[in-house]
This record gives structure tokens, sequence and C-alpha cells, in this order.
């Protein structure tokens, strides 16, 4: 694997210092993501484009949402991918009636039969945990959604005016059916912000679902074996900071989301008029981060503008809201975004 030549002079290609260590990282994280990926084809029928961004999202510590009908595989693929890197896993079923503290954790009292003496301790919730599957997170009313937003962002949780942290390696994967609208939440702009990709699994190919078909129905489903620890995972995410980004590819990633923003000068007329509201520096963020995993992951020891425009769908589709005019056009996010990556110069 050799360094790919940027398109400026000023372009660093990796931050790792020198040549042998950036090599070795590179080759490192690519067994991590064929052992990881060989485990999960063990279960898991299809669905390419969604696990290559699980991955991705693995390797540059952040969260998903995937998105998509009922029996996609979308649960399994989460806790398949959970045991594959030997990590704790929790599931929640996200309801209308669930609370906050259901998903954190509250002070319980506690009675001590030796000495009489009564103290309020914490109760850890599902959260404590590496994996986290918020599974139909839009059923579950915004109080109760906003329960996930500090863990998410700062990996800690705050309750009873203390605060304690979550063990690292730790990450969100959360469902969400775009069908059934009856019954749900949608998620605040905040929360879904909090997402790095926002993952949309569709239907298998006609031969793919023949083969799910034939797999779920002969007998018991194989199990995958663990590949990783979550120590592993931690030192390939602190490899993949490493890398460095070239001034054109920054410039691009910012330029193209920067151009989301109906408000922005260097907006087009059909943002102005289809977007209500674009994405926030977090998805530049998201971009140049999930960059640096995927060229890393793809053998490359610096980010392409290409790396930038494959990941701008799954960062950016959440991220873009749709004004009224756009939806009585039948205008979608996707819509605008691919009309963008389209005209935006690189």
């Amino acid at each position: 694997m050799g360094m790919e030549s940027s398109s400026s002079g000023q372009d660093a290609a990796v931050g790792i210092d020198g040549a042998a260590a950036a090599e070795a990282a590179a080759e490192k994280l690519a067994r991590a993501h064929d052992l990881i990926l060989g485990q999960l084809r063990r279960v898991i029928v299809g669905h390419a484009e969604a696990v290559e961004e699980l991955l991705t999202a693995l390797f540059a510590d952040g969260h998903c949402l995937f998105i998509g009908v009922p029996g996609l595989g979308k649960t399994l693929l989460v806790r398949t991918f959970a045991r594959c890197l030997d990590l704790r896993f929790s599931r929640v079923q996200f309801t209308p009636d669930l609370m906050p503290s259901d998903i954190t954790g509250s002070d319980i009292l506690y009675h001590d039969p030796v000495t009489g003496q009564r103290e309020f301790r914490f109760a850890h919730g599902p959260v404590f945990t590496n994996v986290l599957l918020a599974d139909e997170i839009n059923r579950a009313p915004p109080k109760t959604q906003s329960a996930l937003l500090q863990a998410m962002q700062e990996k800690q949780v705050t309750a009873g005016g203390r605060t304690y942290p979550l063990e690292l390696p730790f990450f969100v994967l959360a469902t969400q059916n775009p069908i059934e609208q009856e019954g749900t939440y949608p998620l605040p702009e905040a929360q879904l912000d909090r997402f790095m990709f926002a993952v949309v699994m569709e239907y298998p190919s006609p031969e793919e679902e023949a083969e799910i078909a034939a797999v779920t129905t002969a007998g018991p489903m194989p199990e995958p074996q663990a590949v990783m620890s979550g120590q592993d995972v931690l030192r390939l995410q602190a490899v993949v900071r490493q890398v460095a980004v070239g001034e054109t590819v920054l410039s691009y990633a910012t330029r193209l989301v920067r151009r989301t923003r109906p408000q922005d000068p260097t907006a087009p007329d059909y943002v102005r008029r289809w977007v209500g509201w674009g994405a926030g520096p977090r998805a530049t963020q998201a971009l140049i981060l999930a960059g640096k995993a995927r060229a890393l992951l793809h053998g490359r020891l610096a980010v392409s503008r290409e790396d930038v425009r494959v990941l701008a769908m799954p960062v950016l589709r959440h991220r873009v809201l749709p004004s009224f005019a756009a939806e009585a056009e039948g205008i979608s996010a996707e819509h605008i975004i691919t009309r963008l990556l389209e005209e935006t110069p690189g």
C-alpha cells in the first residue's frame, strides 16, 4: 500500500510518524476490518453498504441510526456486530411509556440489614454498556430520547447531581421504522445530529432473499466468534485520528456542508427553496473523521475527495431538513444531497 498522491502540494498524506508506521497502521486496520466482516457474513446476508458504513463508524467512533422497514435484519446486524467485538451489549425497546431513568438508571434507597443504615445508591441503567441498541427509538417521547444526548456526546451520564463515566468504547446503534408513523415521535434535530451516520437498509435482492429464507429455516443460525476486544477498538480509533487531511479535501468537505444551509451565501437557489435547515459543523467533523477511517480501511494513507463524496449521503441525509415547499413537490433530502454532490466543485 502506497501513499495516495494529493491534489495540492500542501496536502499531507498522513500524520502518523514514519512511513513504516503508517503502512503498519493501515494494514492492521484492514485486517481488523476483514476479521469483523468475515464474522458478520456468517450471519448477515446482503446489506453490504450498511455493513461497510457500520464498520466505518466503528473505527471513527461514531453512532449510527438504522432506517428500514421491519424484517430487514437491523437488530440482528447490531447484535452480531457486538458479539464480533466481544463487547457488552444492551438492548432497550423504546416504547411511549419508557422513562429517562429506564435508560440511564436512578438512585434507589438501600437498607443495610447488618447496620440498619439507609443510603441512596445509584443503580446503573442499560446505557452503561459498550453497544447500546435503541430499538425503534422514535417510539419513545422526546423527553426519553433526550436521555441519550449526554451519553452520546460526552460518554458520561449525570443523575442525582453526580456524573458517571461510561466504559469505552461506547456506541449507540438505533433503529427506526420509516413507514409506521402512528404512535411515534420524530427525533429532535439535536438528537439526530449526534448520529454520525443515518444508514438506510433496503430490501434484499431476489438472490439474497432466497438465501435468507434458506439459511434461517434450515436450523440454528451460526454463532459469530469474537475477533477483537474493546481495547483493540480503542487503539484502532486512535490510529484513525492520526491520519492527516489535505487542505483541498478539508475545503471540499466544508464547502459541501455549508452549501446545505439556505442562509449561506454560497447556497444554490434550489437549496434556499427546498431546505428548511441545513447541516451544522458536526456534519463537517463527521465527514472528515469518517473519511479518515474509510481511507485506512481501503488501504490508503490519505483522505480523498472520493471518500467525502461516498460518505456524504449517510452523513447528511438526517441533517438536511426539507422545507414545506420541498415536501409539497416530493423532493427528499437524498435528492437535494445528490444534486449538491453533482454541482459542488472539487
